[in-house]
């Protein structure tokens, strides 16, 4: 009984109540994990930004235009980390360096453990906590931060996120420049066939009336007409100062009469071909359709031309790089393991561990005050 009396108070003696030396018996289990089982994260770095390469979004000369946050969309930026994160990504990088062996191979420390029976869900929120990504508020750099169980896999893993960024961004950039191109090269199909279709409408027009500028025709008979009114009152002037001295009946003011007649026949003539009683036959109506047909040839021609021009602008677009990804700082090998910061991690679990026994023990301390 004595026995079993010491041991009781032994146990009584460790109780996290009553004794702090639970803390250091936790601590001991702390030092082991961190000095002999925690695992060495190594960490590459990169620094980089989305630019484009047209003149308009230049603003500064230099590496200024480089940190300068207004030569980037901040769409530009968004689309590149949530791409980075994206199991697109993931999928890469399993292909091109067989990522999952090169996390697999750390076995020792479990809280880092990838097991081999992961779904593709928990694969891809691992290989997410091993990527950190901010966007620095000053310049509106990317800075990427990419950790590895080894120098090597930290670099290769970086590098090849890099590479592929890359050729995210030129790809999105090439294809809304060849989605433009797509939409320029169809609005010049159309146009061309409208412009061929006004251009034969005005030659069937000009066929089947037998007129080549109805407008001009209207214009030139206008003049005629206006030179056979003006010869017309030129005659009946005439008229009536040889009336005012000579009979009717004299031969001058007989011929000067019948020229009269045969200038108003020409002049009626002439005048009803303007305005003919027939709709075909009327040169004015004639002139307006003529009008509308050219204005519509017109529009058409000036419409293909600017497609011409908008289809030729978006197939240099298409051609070159729109934007780039500007890297500041590329992907270096890491010497030592940035993670984990042992010391600092060994006295944050005491102060925590110190801090959650004293908690207990002021609550202890509260329900054995509140027994009496």
């Amino acid at each position: 009984m004595e026995e079993k009396k010491s041991l009781l108070e032994k146990i009584k003696d460790l109780s996290i109540f009553d004794s702090f030396k639970i803390v250091w018996f936790l601590m001991i289990f702390v030092v082991i994990y961190y000095i002999l089982i925690a695992a060495n994260r190594y960490v590459t770095t990169m620094s980089f930004d989305v630019r484009s390469t047209s003149s308009g979004s230049i603003q500064t000369s230099g590496i200024l235009s480089l940190l300068s946050s207004a030569s980037v969309s901040n769409e530009d930026i968004k689309y590149l980390k949530g791409y980075i994160y994206s199991s697109d990504m993931l999928n890469l990088l399993e292909q091109k360096i067989k990522i999952k062996e090169l996390y697999a191979d750390q076995n020792i420390d479990l809280f880092y453990k990838l097991w081999e029976s992961s779904s593709n869900e928990a694969f891809l929120r691992y290989y997410q906590n091993r990527i950190k990504i901010h966007t620095d508020d000053k310049t509106g750099l990317l800075n990427i931060e990419v950790e590895g169980f080894t120098p090597e896999s930290s670099y290769l893993i970086a590098k090849t996120i890099m590479e592929e960024s890359e050729k995210f961004v030129n790809e999105v950039s090439h294809k809304a420049a060849r989605d433009q191109m797509i939409f320029a090269e169809n609005e010049v199909v159309k146009f061309k066939e409208r412009l061929q279709k006004a251009q034969n409408n005005l030659i069937s027009f000009q066929n089947k009336y037998g007129v080549f500028d109805p407008l001009k025709q209207a214009e030139s008979k206008a003049n005629l007409i206006a030179q056979i009114e003006a010869n017309l009152a030129q005659k009946e002037a005439r008229l009536l100062t040889l009336q005012s001295y000579m009979n009717d009946s004299a031969p001058e003011i007989i011929t000067l009469k019948a020229e009269i007649v045969a200038i108003k026949k020409q002049l009626n003539k002439e005048q009803a071909k303007i305005s003919s009683n027939t709709s075909s036959k009327k040169l004015n109506d004639l002139a307006a359709k003529f009008q509308d047909l050219t204005i519509e040839v017109g529009f058409a021609e000036e419409a293909y031309k600017t497609a011409l021009k908008a289809y030729e602008s978006a197939r240099i677009e298409a051609l070159r790089k729109i934007k780039q990804l500007v890297v500041i700082q590329n992907p270096s090998k890491p010497q030592s393991a940035k993670y984990p910061e042992r010391i600092y991690d060994i006295v944050t679990a005491f102060i925590v561990l110190s801090l959650a026994y004293g908690i207990l023990k002021f609550i202890k301390m509260i329900i054995e005050e509140h027994k009496y």
